[in-house]
Parts: structure tokens; C-alpha cells; sequence
């Protein structure tokens, strides 16, 4: 339609209305102009986004549906349909509308951008690729999209090719800062973080001073242990961009990991949200990292006011449910039907819903539950666990066959790569090696399983030390033999077994009087493992249970209370391989003397 000049000038004044946040007078101002002009789509899609600036979800959806009728070619109305239900966590509905906006002649790039994210996010990384691909093809990129681009090809292994598409967009156009981020988000994926480093630090020279930019700098930083430079790197971060979760999240972990000081730790988060009370993904943001420190009743109550409110976004209550499932599997299954009544078809709904209805005894609706999971996503370990459990509650032999310990769990020795010629003599090294990387002052990370203790951040498997690059050629026989062990099946574990493998990240572990690992799983490896470096003298003699490995307390809630089944005895030069979906964990120890591992996942390689 055409629109007269003064309407367009109008929408000049409210555009800088909503840049400074005057959101009230945006909206009485659209109102006015939409009633002027009711074929004036764009003008109804910008009311609807002051709507939700003032907390009013529902009325936003109706205009914006009201908008689509209006003119449904519009593909802004698509993308901001599709970004509000996306938010709300109707993910299939999503879908569709970003779908409409990156079709035809009027392809919106930001749709693309929001459809590939939220491809990523939910492992789907195929049709993240296939959306984001086309956009970034040639011409001007944006950085954001590109940087998707890359993180579809890092999921379906193709780093490589990552690195060759945006190297050679970098060399033919050296000040396109779009094409610097996506070249350094690939370069830090295969552990070449100092040139990712230098990479972002040139574009940021250059005046490229964007909030993903500087994020990515950061994680470069982070990785190569320069943690005071990455912590100034996501201040910069914030200054430009004070809402981005994912940085305050960066953030939050260097200084807890310095401070071991939760209110230090989340300093930046109160006071972004004390400027932006209403943003659900910051709350969410400081609720994860209060219970990343094992505070869950602290996180639950961060959410508690938002979460009770009738109309609290799904968001909200998965969150606060999923702190709640640390200490009150009731309030957490309130929590999660809630989320499904909105959300029917939400897996992370029903992922809660599932361990929620194992704590409350319920092992019946979790196993049902489970199996529709499980037929969407096969080998999500995690899921697998679930199941296990439920099917021990619940007394179902299937339980033995899939849990079976004594063939499940194997102790492996290795031999001594070369050039060593003796085991101890390598291990001294490598314990050398790892001694290095592990922080004496530092407190253990968020969002981890151990207690007491510190763990290294890089991938070991992409390390360039000697010793350790020697360890992961140690480890192929032992996984060979694993493979040759089990078998070919049809179990979750067995029908994965090609004999083909690769490494799926690798950390080290060194814990300290009185540390022990929560009982957990790996939700995305296959074979999991401990190996062993060191170990206190109190653990040698065999007359005490302290620092064993053990299996099959669940790492969640359940009732009645599962105790463990079985347990694997540490010794130095030994590999123990296990199954991801094992629950497995370790009992404190009292000595002064250190209790060192290295762990890894492996998944099958096509």
C-alpha cells in the first residue's frame, strides 16, 4: 500500500521513541497510526513489539496474526511472529512462520538467523546449515548468521570446511568483520585458539566493536587461560550489549572460578537486571548459575515470584522446575505440567516432566514418557538413564540386560606409548604436563559434577603437548578392545558399535581432601571413561571404599531411594570404559594427597 509521508514521519519519531526505551509512548503513538490505518502492516507489527515490550504477549500474537491477514506477504511480520513464538517455546509453530519469512524474493535474513539458532539449539544442526548456508554464501554477512553457519558445520564435523569457507572470505576481504568472527568461532572449534585470538583481536582494532565479537575474543581468551584479559574482554562485551545472557553466563564462571564468591560471581547480573527487571533470560541466566554452584534453592528462588504468576512463560517454569527437581520433586512436576499444558510437543518440557514424575515415584508415567522422547532423539544418553531408571523401579528385567555392570564396565591397563619405554616414567610426565593446566587457587567450575576439586577447560584431545597427545594414541587399544568386548546388539549401546570411533571432548580432574563427583551421565557421548594418574596412598591397601567409582545411584531424585549397584576400584595406569548412560560418581576421600583423572567421551564415527 502506499503510505503517506507523514505517517512515515511518524514512524521516524517512534523509531526513536523505542530506541530509548519510551515504550509506553511508542505504543500510544502505533495505536494512533493503526487506527488511521488499518491496511498499514508494518505499523501493526511495531505496535505488536511495544505489546510485548510492555508485557503483553497475547495481545502482540493477536496483532501480529491480525498483521499477516492485513498483508501476508509481509515477511517482518513472519520473523517477529516467529521470534515471539519461539520465546514462548512453541518451537513447530516457529518454525513454520520463519520458514514463510526467508522464502520467495523477500527473504529475510533475520528469520534466517532465528531459524538456524534455533536449529542449533536443539541439535538439528542439518537444517541450521541449509538454512544459514544460502545467506552466506556471498555478499555482505552478517555476523551473527555466519557465525550459526559455522556452528552447523562444527556439529556435523566439518570444521575443516568451516575453516576453508571463512579463511578464504577473511583473505578476500580482510576488513569484513563478519567474516573475522566466523573465522575465529571455527578456529577456536579445533582448539586453535590463539589464532582465533588474534583474528578477533585485529577486527576489534579495526573498530569492529560488536558484542559477538567481543564474546567470541573472550572464549578465545578463556580457552588459552588468559582469564583477566578474557574478563576484560567480556565487560566490553556487556557495555555494548548489557542484556546478552551468554556473556553474563562467561562472565559469572571466570569470577566464580577466581572468587569462588557467588554474590562476586553474579555482581553483573544483578545489576543488568535491576536495569532490565523484566528479562526472563537473565533471571534464567542467574538461576543456572546458582545452581552451577550448587545453590538450587536459591535458584528456585531467583524464579519463584516470575513462576508462580499464571501467565509465566514456559521458559520461566522449566527453569525454576528444573532447580526444583534438586530438592522437591513435587513442586517440579507442578512445575513441568504446567510447561506441558502450554507446550505439549516441548521436549525439554517433557524431559522434566519425566525426572519430576521418577522423584515423586511415578516410574510408570516416566517410562512412557521416555520412550516418546526416546523415539525422537535414540542417543541421548541422558533419556537412556531415565529409562533405566524408571525400569529399575519399576523391577522390568529389561534393567539387567541394559545395566548389566560386570560386562559394562571394563578396566583397561595401557601401555606406554612411545617414546616412553615404562608406564611410570610416562605418567610422571603427564602428570607434569597436566599440573600445568590445573589452576592451585582455582575453585571447581560451575555446572560440573565434581566437588572440591579443579578440572581443566581445554579439550585435551586437541592438545598440542607431547604427553598428552601420546595419552589419547595409549587410549585406542583399550577402546578397541571395549568395542571388540561388547559386541554388535541391539541395545542402545551395542547397535552403535561399527568399531569405528572418535573422540568427543576429554577433560582432567584433579580433586582434593574430601572431593568426590555427584553421580551423573554424559547426555551426548556413547563410551564414557576414567583413567588414572594418581591416587591417595589411602586408596592402595583396598580396605576402604574412599575414591572408588561407583554405579547406579541416580544423580536425580527417585522414589523409593536408589543406592549404587556396583563399583570399579581405581588404579594408576588404568582406563575404565563405561556406557554414557551409566549413573556413576565417586565416594569422598579423606587425604591431603591428590586423586587425579583424565576422562573422555567417544562417539561412533560415521
Amino acid at each position: 500500500m502506499s503510505v503517506p509521508a507523514s505517517v512515515l514521519e511518524a514512524l521516524r519519531a517512534v523509531s526513536a521513541q523505542l530506541q530509548t526505551g519510551e515504550f509506553r509512548a511508542a505504543h500510544d503513538r502505533l495505536e494512533s497510526i493503526v487506527a488511521a490505518n488499518p491496511a498499514f502492516a508494518e505499523a501493526q507489527r511495531l505496535l505488536a513489539g511495544t505489546k510485548l515490550a510492555l508485557g503483553d504477549p497475547a495481545g502482540a500474537e493477536r496483532l501480529l496474526r491480525h498483521a499477516l491477514k492485513v498483508d501476508p506477504t509481509w515477511t517482518p511480520t513472519h520473523t517477529t511472529l516467529g521470534e515471539l513464538l519461539l520465546a514462548s517455546g512453541r518451537g513447530v509453530e516457529a518454525e513454520a512462520e520463519l520458514q514463510c519469512a526467508i522464502e520467495g524474493s523477500r527473504a529475510d535474513p533475520r528469520a534466517a538467523l532465528a531459524l538456524a539458532r534455533h536449529y542449533n539449539n536443539t541439535a538439528r544442526p542439518t537444517r541450521a546449515l541449509a538454512v544459514a548456508a544460502p545467506f552466506c554464501a556471498g555478499g555482505r554477512l552478517d555476523p551473527e548468521l555466519a557465525t550459526q553457519h559455522v556452528n552447523a558445520l562444527i556439529a556435523l564435523g566439518r570444521q575443516a570446511e568451516a575453516i576453508s569457507i571463512y579463511g578464504k572470505l577473511a583473505a578476500a576481504a580482510p576488513e569484513d568483520p563478519a567474516a573475522a568472527q566466523a573465522l575465529a568461532v571455527a578456529l577456536n572449534a579445533v582448539g586453535r585458539h590463539t589464532e582465533a585470538g588474534q583474528i578477533a583481536h585485529r577486527a576489534l582494532a579495526r573498530g569492529s566493536r560488536s558484542a559477538t565479537l567481543c564474546l567470541t575474543y573472550a572464549k578465545s581468551l578463556m580457552a588459552e587461560g588468559a582469564n583477566e584479559a578474557a574478563e576484560k574482554a567480556l565487560r566490553d562485551c556487556l557495555r555494548l550489549e548489557p542484556r546478552l545472557a551468554e556473556a553474563h553466563s562467561s562472565l559469572s564462571q571466570l569470577i566464580w572460578v577466581r572468587t569462588g564468591d557467588l554474590a562476586q560471581a553474579t555482581e553483573a547480573l544483578d545489576q543488568a537486571l535491576d536495569r532490565f527487571a523484566d528479562d526472563d533470560a537473565l533471571r534464567a541466566t542467574k538461576a543456572a548459575i546458582l545452581q552451577g554452584a550448587g545453590d538450587a534453592r536459591a535458584a528456585y528462588e531467583c524464579l519463584a515470584h516470575r513462576a508462580e504468576q499464571p501467565h509465566a512463560p514456559p521458559v520461566l517454569l522449566l527453569r525454576a522446575g528444573l532447580a526444583a527437581l534438586d530438592f522437591d520433586s513435587a513442586k517440579a512436576l507442578s512445575l513441568a505440567e504446567r510447561a506441558m499444558r502450554l507446550l505439549p510437543d516441548n521436549t525439554p518440557a517433557r524431559n522434566l516432566l519425566a525426572a519430576a514424575q521418577l522423584g515423586v515415584g511415578d516410574a510408570a508415567g516416566a517410562l512412557q514418557n521416555c520412550e516418546i522422547l526416546l523415539a525422537q532423539a535414540p542417543d541421548n544418553q541422558y533419556l537412556i538413564a531415565l529409562e533405566t531408571t524408571a525400569l529399575r523401579l519399576l523391577g522390568d528385567p529389561r534393567y539387567a540386560r541394559l545395566c548389566d555392570y560386570e560386562n559394562l564396565v571394563l578396566p583397561l591397563p595401557i601401555e606406554p606409548p612411545a617414546p616412553w619405554t615404562d608406564l611410570p616414567s610416562f605418567l610422571t610426565d603427564l602428570t607434569e604436563s597436566l599440573n600445568r593446566l590445573h589452576d592451585p587457587h582455582g575453585h571447581a567450575l560451575l555446572f560440573q559434577s565434581l566437588r572440591q576439586g579443579t578440572e581443566t577447560t581445554r579439550d585435551l584431545t586437541l592438545s598440542t603437548d607431547a604427553p598428552i597427545r601420546a595419552l589419547f594414541q595409549a587410549f585406542a587399544a583399550p577402546i578397541n578392545r571395549y568395542l571388540e568386548h561388547i559386541g554388535p546388539g541391539d541395545d542402545p549401546l551395542r547397535r552403535r558399535n561399527s568399531g569405528r570411533w572418535r573422540f568427543n571432548g576429554s577433560w582432567s580432574v584433579r580433586l582434593r581432601n574430601r572431593g568426590f563427583h555427584m553421580s551423573h551421565v554424559h547426555p551426548r557421548g556413547w563410551i564414557s571413561s576414567a583413567f588414572y594418574l594418581q591416587l591417595p596412598d589411602i586408596m592402595a591397601d583396598g580396605r576402604t571404599d574412599e575414591g572408588v567409582l561407583r554405579f547406579g545411584t541416580p544423580g536425580i531424585i527417585t522414589t523409593p531411594t536408589l543406592d549404587s549397584e556396583y563399583t570399579a576400584r581405581p588404579a594408576v595406569g588404568t582406563l575404565v570404559l563405561f556406557p554414557s548412560y551409566f549413573w556413576h560418581g565417586t565416594v569422598p576421600f579423606e587425604s591431603p594427597q591428590p586423586r587425579m583423572t583424565v576422562a573422555f567421551d567417544a562417539v561412533p564415527r560415521p
